[in-house]
């Protein structure tokens, strides 16, 4: 048995869309007390955000992020002074393409972008909360220049961890059948992973070695989520990630209509997986607990 086969297997179960819909802050709330849960990524401009950080207040060891959200939602700026990034509505405006092209090539969106960003960080530091980590909604912050704005900028709000959106090849085939198309999608992403690590540590920020939840997102119910902990190598700091709900709401339905929150927020709270958690030895935690070891 080799020292890599010996070493801990670190864990954090993370919550997005925190401040999304109650019912999403709810099941926060309840997979934290009562669950699995160790952290949340937070919504500063969602439509309950106030009610997310009303609860994140009372729950002092919840590592609370910020989830930097550049499309399908409401921007913290005026719409007027952002217009190249939403749409006639006010809101972010959802052709990635278009968009993730024109914030390469045009400065005037480039400059909205950061001032964006910046508020949103703006935001966070309002709340009063400490900042665990940051990742942005739809994993966004691939693109070069959001990664590249939210590093610069995160350094001005004491950023330390940022999501690596990396789930490995092997680690999907373990926990589920994958299509030739997934498989191929995986080994093309990997040398893009590799870079936005090395910038990520460039930036003097740490990363999770894996992600766990991107072959099944929406879908970590019990069965899921116990694959991936059966499959979890040694010796990383994974990130399993989670939409949960308490309900599913109009709200919900109508972003995430394939999205199943009240099954991952039920997984959470699962006693037997708890029980195997804390059986199989495994190390918890949101990332500023694992920050001795960056």
């Amino acid at each position: 048995m080799s020292a890599a086969d010996l070493a801990p297997r670190r864990i954090v179960f993370n919550a997005d869309d925190f401040g999304l819909d109650v019912a999403v802050n709810e099941a926060v709330e309840s997979a934290f007390r009562n669950g699995l849960l160790t952290s949340a990524s937070l919504m500063v401009s969602a439509p309950a955000a106030a009610d997310a950080v009303a609860r994140a207040r009372a729950l002092p060891g919840l590592g609370v992020g910020l989830h930097l959200t550049l499309v399908d939602g409401t921007p913290t700026l005026p719409a007027d002074q952002i217009p190249d990034l939403v749409d006639d509505q006010g809101r972010f405006a959802a052709d990635l393409w278009r968009r993730g092209f024109r914030y390469f090539f045009l400065a005037r969106v480039r400059r909205q972008l950061a001032a964006e960003i910046r508020a949103q960080f703006e935001a966070f530091a309002a709340t009063g909360l400490s900042l665990d980590h940051a990742n942005a909604h739809k994993h966004l912050h691939v693109h070069p220049t959001v990664l590249r704005l939210l590093l610069d900028i995160g350094k001005d709000y004491g950023l330390g961890w940022v999501r690596l959106p990396w789930e490995p090849l092997q680690l999907k085939r373990c926990m589920e059948k994958l299509s030739w198309q997934d498989s191929v999608g995986a080994l093309l992403l990997s040398p893009w992973v590799g870079r936005m690590k090395r910038r990520i540590r460039a930036a003097g920020m740490a990363c999770n070695d894996i992600l766990v939840g991107l072959q099944a997102t929406g879908r970590m119910d019990s069965m899921a989520l116990s694959r991936a902990l059966h499959c979890l190598p040694h010796g990383v700091l994974a990130e399993v990630y989670f939409h949960p709900a308490s309900r599913q709401t109009p709200l919900l339905r109508q972003l995430m209509p394939q999205y199943r929150p009240v099954a991952e927020w039920q997984s959470l709270l699962n006693p037997d997986l708890a029980s195997y958690v804390r059986e199989a030895c495994f190390v918890c935690g949101s990332f500023r607990d694992f920050s001795g070891s960056r």
